[in-house]
């Protein structure tokens, strides 16, 4: 079977570090164009543009796009390549809102097109282990610690903490992709506090109340945080109440609970992704998720907002050894 040509538009971090190599190590897709507007589009060997509709005109033989722009462009890139006869990949979080992202999974329905919402932390072995062992269970008790350092991890990325940069859930929608995909009822956001720095448009940390209808009020609880400047926290512990006891950390990638040693799966979120989109456009079934997202809006929609200290990209953060794996984005 042939691959399937795909193009990369927004030639940043995440693509770099995470869909460049995947695609490589992918046995179903070719890298064939990339576009990146405003900034570098070096990449020997692949034809390169400033923009996608250049990319979409002069490449007209793509399949399919993955687009890993910041989340506000996002929709409007989707529509002009489903209009151009292309598969898009969406990364996290797959749009601005959540109304745009019906929209993508209606135009792509429409023309038999496959729309796919990427949410990495649910490719990890470990989450999709967590969800096995949680099916059919009630869940007592949950807490999410999503604690990481803004200077380290996004260096002078100001647009993150702009209206529409999604602040502390750019990372913390991984950990509500987590809960979306392993707790057995559905969840939701029933009390919110949000915290936003002086000078920014985007809430800097976040405390969150869940409910699931069937545990106990104030049970479920999230604490996310980007001002961390001590040990990265990434985890997620949930208790049933038959007694059942796990606890997600790194990320995702590594799952402990009681009576076996942790276990901790491969570092192939992204080949597991690339992976899936493969069979989807095999059987033509798009996956356009909007849970995650949903959690993201419904907090915004029902938070008390506090303003803290100004934040300046310029300030110090305490030097960190480097992580045994890649911080989950």
């Amino acid at each position: 079977m042939s691959k399937y040509r795909i193009g990369i538009i927004g030639l940043g971090k995440i693509a770099r570090d995470q869909h460049l190599p995947a695609i490589s190590a992918s046995g179903a897709f070719e890298l064939a164009a990339v576009s990146n507007i405003g900034g570098s589009t070096a990449l020997v060997g692949v034809p390169a543009f400033p923009g996608y509709v250049e990319m979409l005109e002069a490449v007209s033989d793509l399949d399919a796009v993955s687009i890993c722009t910041p989340p506000g462009p996002r929709r409007s890139i989707a529509a002009a390549c489903l209009a151009a006869g292309k598969h898009v990949l969406l990364e996290k979080p797959p749009a601005a809102t959540v109304a745009e992202v019906g929209d993508i999974a209606r135009r792509a329905a429409a023309i038999g097109k496959v729309a796919f919402a990427t949410y990495h932390a649910q490719h990890n072995a470990a989450v999709k282990r967590a969800a096995n062992l949680l099916e059919g269970k009630t869940v007592k008790s949950l807490g999410v610690i999503w604690k990481e350092d803004l200077r380290q991890w996004h260096p002078g990325q100001d647009w993150i903490l702009e209206a529409g940069g999604f602040g502390i859930f750019d990372p913390g929608i991984n950990a509500l992709s987590i809960l979306t995909r392993i707790l057995p009822e559905p969840v939701f956001v029933s009390a919110a506090e949000l915290f936003f720095p002086a000078n920014r448009q985007a809430p800097i940390a976040a405390k969150l109340t869940f409910s699931t209808g069937l545990a106990p009020d104030g049970q479920l609880t999230g604490d996310f945080d980007w001002r961390e400047t001590g040990p990265q926290t990434w985890s997620i512990a949930v208790e049933t109440v038959d007694g059942t006891k796990l606890k997600l950390t790194d990320g995702g990638s590594r799952l402990e609970t009681e009576g076996a040693p942790p276990f901790v799966g491969p570092a192939d979120e992204y080949l597991d992704i690339y992976r899936e989109f493969a069979e989807r456009l095999e059987d033509r079934r798009s996956n356009v998720d909007a849970a995650p997202l949903q959690l993201v809006a419904d907090a915004f929609m029902i938070a008390t907002r506090t303003e803290v200290a100004a934040f300046d990209f310029a300030g110090s953060s305490q030097a960190l050894p480097a992580p045994d794996r890649q911080k989950p984005d």
